[in-house]
């Protein structure tokens, strides 16, 4: 019976903790919202499928689970970005990380951060890696700032590590896969 509830309370323990959009752990709480949650395919600039982003509203923000799988090892920086279109070759149709607050990049840099910038996502040498972030104070849509806008958002995971300090982009490198962030579909 210790064991069961030991287990239990580990479980519980490690699906609480998360990566938020400064990359810090936090908890998501207890009182997270039970909404839908949304399942999308992260692209990449073949149009391959190299992995999966869900998306749910939490109480105090949007919990993305990134997935991926076929990527180049190492740190991979992960960005919102301002416009809902991964339709460009190397996905800068996905225009500048998603900023409504006109901050600078990166949660290092004493202006930053944007909304947008995400802690980075470490792929092993099996070219898998998964993360969860909670960006806090956001919504998927109703209430700004929301990600699901008029013209919408994309995350990008880029081929590179995010400094967490160089405006615009943390130095990051090219954009190796794209997936437009939508409730929509």
């Amino acid at each position: 019976m210790r064991s069961t509830i030991s287990l239990f309370a580990l479980a519980a323990l490690l699906s609480a903790c998360t990566n938020d959009s400064a990359g810090n752990a936090e908890d998501a709480g207890e009182g997270a919202a039970d909404t839908a949650e949304r399942s999308l395919t992260l692209k990449n600039s073949d149009g391959a499928d190299v992995g999966s982003v869900s998306l749910r509203q939490e109480p105090s923000g949007i919990m993305l689970a990134v997935n991926v799988a076929g990527l180049e090892p190492g740190a991979k920086a992960v960005h919102l970005h301002e416009t809902g279109d991964c339709s460009a070759g190397d996905f800068t149709s996905a225009g500048g990380h998603w900023n409504p607050e006109g901050k600078s990049h990166g949660r290092d840099n004493p202006q930053g951060a944007h909304l947008g910038d995400l802690a980075n996502l470490q792929v092993g040498e099996d070219g898998s890696g998964e993360s969860r972030y909670l960006v806090t104070g956001v919504s998927l849509s109703g209430s700004a700032p929301m990600i699901d806008d008029e013209d919408g958002t994309a995350l990008v995971i880029h081929a590179g590590a995010d400094d967490y300090k160089s405006d615009p982009a943390g130095d990051a490198g090219d954009r190796v896969a794209c997936v437009v962030v939508s409730t929509a579909g």
